[in-house]
């Protein structure tokens, strides 16, 4: 059993508290002392334990006013006392956090009990859309559950997956990173990818005679975040949401992070010419058209069932957004989780959809911004939501140009057609352009947000 550490060995050397506890000391002798001081000068009749304030007024030079000389030493203490109390709080927090102490303690503090009285937010999809928009809504508040899919089978999620037997934990990892509030450098160590030629001709071979570069060969396009997360189950005995939450602990997020369902799933299409196809990476990389996905176990006698937390933060939510991503590899499989979609039109919240600024190769080929809900409509019926976000800037013609050779286009803002479908369309410039056409995260924030009222605490 632990004892407890006494009380004096706050001073010992090296603490770097002892001199504010002096000072506060001296500030809480001169407050009290100031105080009597001027209880004796007006009541004129002094109590036994203020004898030191009677004797100093008796000496004091005739041309001071006692109780003006005790207001001055009330006035010192206080202010000798609340300086050393804020010093010692300051030198207990660069020991504790020093990112915290440098960054003001005040400020730290108001910006997370502010955020943390914020709406409740509840983010429905995956992909680099929702993370994007994750970056924006954390400056609003830090109730924010993001509900993410699960069917992911390609790159680094797909191999973790058929090697460990894990749920893929990549669109997992970009939104806990979206959401960290660690240190520039652990995020992005999260995102950092191996290479196989990165270092491998300084690996030796290790005692088992394994060839120079297997191990790089063996780490190649894996994310270190989905590494840790693949880490953090087997440490928890397998347990995915209990390892994300941890992951969580780790960056410091904003919010929290979920699976849609840890059942796990794969994602089959029905193809325009009526072919079936499993898998989201053999579904994007047919060049036929989809008409519809579904959802389905891994083993047939598993039932899909949706993480509880999900279907609360659903029904607790002030606003509810799906997207922006992947419409039928990203939103589509988290809508397909059994009870989600109940538990959405059952909320009370506001309820916006996003729609992609540009459509996507394989996936949502010629779509207008009406297409994409009609197709959202298809799969779990109409008015899940009310508002549609819609982009109407047009990027430079270089970027449309160069998107176009890739097979993409911008999606039509058709306002008209979802206004007759009876849905309220959001639009404006939503778009930030750099080398890529994307959302940009504080405007598209900033429109949701100001659906239900919300404020932002940071200056743009």
């Amino acid at each position: 059993m632990n004892r407890r550490s006494p009380l004096w060995k706050w001073l010992y050397p090296g603490m770097h508290v002892k001199r504010w506890i002096a000072l506060g000391f001296i500030g809480l002798i001169l407050f009290l002392l100031g105080a009597a001081i001027m209880l004796q000068a007006h009541r004129g009749r002094p109590p036994l334990i203020l004898r030191l304030a009677q004797w100093i007024i008796q000496h004091l030079h005739a041309g001071i006013r006692p109780g003006l000389f005790g207001l001055c030493l009330f006035l010192l203490g206080g202010v000798l006392c609340l300086f050393a109390l804020g010093k010692l709080i300051q030198s207990l927090m660069s020991a504790l956090d020093p990112e915290i102490a440098r960054g003001g303690l005040v400020d730290v503090v108001y910006t997370r009990r502010k955020l943390a009285q914020g709406k409740r937010v509840v983010v429905i999809g995956g992909g680099t859309g929702l993370s994007t928009l994750l970056r924006g809504l954390k400056r609003y508040t830090s109730n924010i559950t993001a509900i993410v899919t699960v069917a992911d089978d390609g790159g680094s999620s797909g191999k973790l997956r058929r090697q460990l037997n894990i749920l893929p934990p990549g669109d997992i990892r970009n939104c806990l990173v979206a959401l960290a509030d660690a240190e520039p450098q652990m995020t992005e160590l999260f995102q950092f990818r191996f290479r196989a030629s990165m270092g491998s001709e300084r690996l030796p071979a290790n005692g088992d005679g394994v060839p120079k570069g297997e191990y790089a060969e063996g780490l190649r396009d894996h994310a270190f975040g989905n590494l840790l997360i693949a880490a953090m189950c087997a440490i928890n005995n397998g347990d995915f949401e209990r390892a994300v939450q941890e992951t969580s602990r780790v960056l410091n997020i904003r919010g929290r992070v979920l699976p849609s369902t840890v059942t796990p799933v794969k994602l089959r299409a029905e193809m325009e010419d009526g072919s079936i196809l499993e898998g989201e990476t053999t579904i994007v990389e047919s060049p036929l058209r989809i008409k519809r996905v579904a959802l389905v176990p891994l083993d047939p006698n598993d039932k899909i069932c949706p993480v509880e937390e999900a279907l609360d933060a659903i029904a607790e939510a002030d606003l509810i957004v799906l997207g922006p991503g992947s419409l039928f590899t990203s939103i589509l499989p988290n809508l397909l989780v059994p009870g989600i979609p109940e538990a959405i039109r059952r909320s009370q919240a506001q309820k916006a959809y996003v729609c992609n600024v540009m459509t996507q190769p394989g996936e949502t080929d010629g779509f207008s911004a009406c297409d994409h809900v009609r197709a959202l409509e298809i799969h779990v019926g109409p008015r899940l939501f009310t508002y549609v976000v819609v982009n109407n800037a047009v990027p430079e013609p270089r970027l449309l140009e160069k998107y176009r050779r890739a097979g993409s286009v911008l999606v039509e803002p058709d306002t008209d057609r979802l206004k007759a479908e009876g849905y309220r369309p959001v639009v404006g410039a939503f778009i930030s352009e750099t080398d890529v056409v994307r959302h940009d995260a504080v405007l598209l924030a900033e429109a949701l947000m100001g659906l239900i009222g919300g404020k932002s605490l940071r200056k743009r």
